[in-house]
């Protein structure tokens, strides 16, 4: 179970905490790029240094650690650990809908940050690429409703059955050296039906 090295920024109000989390997350193997004290200066700071994973605590000065994290997966997303002294039903709610990927109840061992940063990393990397396979198909679905609105044109304008209509619109982009979708958003751009 070993983690890449990463680049991390913590964020905690409470000095001794974010000494403790320095120190064990260098003995892990990481990088702390920053240690911030309040959640406007965590968000500040994570735009600037762009790191690999965020560890922060949930009650801070100006902005709570969960905005905080909101607005960081919001601009740029990242695995997000949430370390509070509080298991408060609502900051848990709060957390799932942040985006965070984990959630440590204070006082935090060494011991449970190397196992906490491997689930959130792993998490983070199947959620993204559930994200990337959705993109993916809300794509394919989109250019295949083009597709079928071009095949409707030609079927319309040119007294052609579905298939011949098909065939006819693959022979059109092979000669064009078009992808299919590419020619029918032309021909549909043609018509002015887009």
């Amino acid at each position: 179970m070993t983690s890449p090295r990463l680049r991390i920024i913590v964020a905690d109000d409470e000095s001794d905490m974010r000494e403790f989390l320095e120190e064990a997350l260098a003995r892990l193997g990481h990088t702390v790029a920053a240690a911030c004290t309040s959640g406007r200066e965590l968000l500040e700071t994570a735009r600037r240094l762009e790191p690999d994973c965020v560890i922060t605590d949930v009650k801070m000065p100006d902005m709570d650690g969960l905005e905080a994290a909101r607005e960081i997966y919001r601009e740029r997303p990242l695995p997000i650990i949430i370390v509070s002294a509080h298991c408060d039903p609502a900051f848990l709610q709060r957390a799932e809908e942040s985006h965070v990927f984990a959630y440590l109840v204070k006082p935090i061992r060494e011991s449970n940050l190397a196992p906490t940063l491997h689930i959130a990393l792993s998490r983070f990397a199947e959620f993204r690429a559930l994200e990337n396979e959705a993109q993916s198909l809300r794509q394919a679905l989109d250019d295949r409703k083009l597709i079928e609105r071009a095949k409707g044109l030609l079927m319309k304008q040119g007294g052609l059955n579905e298939e011949d209509a098909f065939r006819k619109l693959q022979r059109l982009a092979s000669k064009n050296n078009l992808k299919l979708v590419e020619l029918a958003r032309t021909l549909l751009d043609a018509a002015g039906m887009l």
